[in-house]
């Protein structure tokens, strides 16, 4: 332990404590730009220098060491100067067209500039623009960016892609996708992780507004939106409204303000998709002489770019099932579109997600069986869900609850925790307890695989058959647990993988709050949400069971497999 004097108050911390950490514990505030806790601590913005008393410079706040007797001052006049200096140099390379950024009243950059009371700019401005393909999921603006690395940091120490990189050097230095490649032949998952970490705008995932607003102002469609478990738990950040404001219900009718003909649930769907998995892997369990084990999920689209770039070998050990989304797609062309009689070329098919790889997903040709198109034309983020209702002024307050619509509305807890790492397992164990024994389990009988940890293994009996199971988020981890199921370290039945780091909750197209993760506070609320729902198992949700009986037969039928699967290997990265 050290003791050391920090603005005139003493704190004695563990040898190794930053200044930075230090005086937070005091309740002290430094202002960082490119701090990242344990992933970028590197002082490369010099927003946090501080004077420490016999040291001739000023030293970064968030990599310096507390030492015995060190005096710290956080707040003098010749700190106060140099942190405005850096930001006036910073803003010098920055597009500053801050009316028309995306992350305006939300940019550390513009809180820095107003704290800091920079009026004018002393010197000149010199942005430096380069070309970006607008079409990708991911975009870049260099002309934003702050060279703060922690898009490179994050990729780096997190997710283990290092897809970005530095470039050039002097006052040429930048960031840019390593050796020069073009981002989709880089390696890239489309995580989005790299965005929800930047700072400020240069880094934004693909706005398709446009195209869902020219759908609702065409007579002539049909447009259904299907929300994502993890959305309901984050859309009310975007409006400052608080966990008991923001409900299922006002959301819902939020979209019906904004002119949606139908808002459906993607529960639905995931318990689609646990009827459909659930099946394959207790045929899998049942047959192993047939098919290759370990089975891991399949849900989520980052994970499954992540597989076919660095693991095709393991392809198919992936259930073929698709995601809760495509599945919603897919039923609402044909089912749906059969049940109002209507063309299906009508119907314009919308995801609310908490994910940007889910852009890339709905657009991969492999994936659209409904022979209209493409089963989901729009998928958009959490993000642009708040901006459509903000655009349309609505007041989510002002309104009274609505319900989902009938039939794909209907959703049970195992499916709204398909939102939060653990929950695809969990919700999947359920319903394969029950087609292996022919009854339900305790809904918390698997709750064992909850919990943020990045890789988390437990082992479960169902009736005579023992399945060992894992659970890891975050890509990093991911490429970790494959690399000792490879060596034989460890050994598997079934594995949920998601992309990001705590799940959907946690995903790359989520409010954004500097400074904070969020992923494991919005978890809680799913969990919330499923302890209180009336049904907790997907192989009880009635409409799933209608579909079944109308159109599907039994999961794994022909239809079924026709519709609800894929091959993951025929997909175009």
């Amino acid at each position: 332990m050290v003791t050391l004097t920090i603005d005139g108050r003493k704190i004695t911390v563990e040898e190794g404590t930053t200044i930075l950490t230090a005086a937070r514990q005091l309740g002290l505030r430094i202002p960082t730009l490119c701090y990242l806790k344990d992933v970028n601590e590197i002082g490369a913005c010099r927003m946090c220098v501080v004077e420490v008393e016999g040291n001739d410079l000023l030293v970064a706040a968030c990599n310096a060491l507390c030492e015995e007797g060190m005096v710290v001052r956080t707040n003098t006049p010749r700190v106060r100067i140099a942190r405005r200096l850096n930001i006036e140099l910073i803003l010098s390379r920055h597009n500053a067209n801050c009316t028309s950024c995306i992350r305006s009243g939300n940019c550390t950059l513009q809180t820095l500039a107003r704290e800091m009371n920079v009026m004018d700019l002393p010197f000149p401005q010199q942005p430096v623009f380069r070309p970006w393909d607008h079409e990708q999921v991911l975009i870049r603006d260099t002309s934003k960016c702050v060279n703060c690395m922690r898009c490179v940091s994050f990729c780096d120490k997190v997710q283990d892609m290092h897809v970005w990189d530095v470039t050039g050097t002097g006052a040429h230095t930048g960031v840019g996708v390593r050796d020069r490649l073009e981002l989709e032949n880089a390696g890239c998952a489309y995580c989005g992780q790299c965005i929800t970490h930047c700072p400020v705008g240069a880094l934004r995932a693909r706005d398709d507004i446009d195209e869902v607003f020219a759908a609702l102002n065409d007579p002539e469609k049909i447009c259904v939106v299907q929300v994502a478990p993890a959305v309901r738990a984050a859309w009310g950040e975007g409006f400052g409204l608080s966990r008991e404001e923001a409900t299922v219900g006002r959301m819902v009718s939020v979209l019906k303000a904004i002119g949606f003909d139908y808002v459906f649930d993607t529960d639905f769907a995931a318990d689609l998709t646990i009827m459909e998995e659930g099946s394959e892997f207790v045929e899998r369990m049942t047959h192993p002489d047939k098919y290759k084990l370990p089975m891991f999920t399949s849900c989520c689209p980052g994970w499954v770019r992540y597989a076919k770039i660095r693991y095709p070998e393991l392809l198919d050990n992936l259930s073929t099932a698709k995601s809760p989304q495509q599945m919603f797609g897919a039923v609402a062309k044909t089912y749906f579109a059969k049940k109002l009689g209507v063309d299906p070329e009508k119907i314009f098919c919308v995801s609310v997600m908490p994910c940007t790889a889910k852009k890339y997903e709905c657009a991969v040709e492999e994936v659209n069986d409904s022979g209209a198109g493409r089963d989901v034309d729009e998928s958009i983020t959490t993000r642009e869900f708040v901006r459509m209702a903000r655009f349309c002024q609505i007041e989510p307050m002002s309104l009274e609850e609505s319900e989902f619509d009938d039939p794909l509305g209907e959703g049970t807890g195992a499916a709204v925790i398909f939102g939060t790492t653990g929950g695809v397992m969990e919700a999947a164990l359920r319903s394969a307890y029950f087609l292996i024994t022919g009854e339900n389990a305790d809904a918390d009988a698997f709750s064992g695989v909850r919990g943020l940890d990045g890789w988390k293994e437990r082992t479960f009996q169902a009736g005579d058959i023992t399945v060992r199971t894992a659970v890891v988020n975050g890509l990093g981890n991911i490429g970790k647990l494959i690399d000792a199921l490879k060596k034989g370290k460890v050994h598997y039945d079934f594995i949920e993988c998601m992309a990001c780091p705590s799940g959907c909750g946690g995903g790359g197209g989520q409010p954004i709050h500097e400074g904070q993760e969020l992923g494991g506070e919005r978890g809680k609320y799913l969990y919330q949400l499923d302890k209180d729902a009336p049904l907790r198992f997907s192989h009880e949700n009635r409409s799933v069971q209608k579909l079944y009986e109308d159109y599907l037969e039994h999961p794994l039928s022909h239809e079924a497999h026709r519709l609800l699967h894929t091959d993951l290997k025929d997909w175009k990265l």
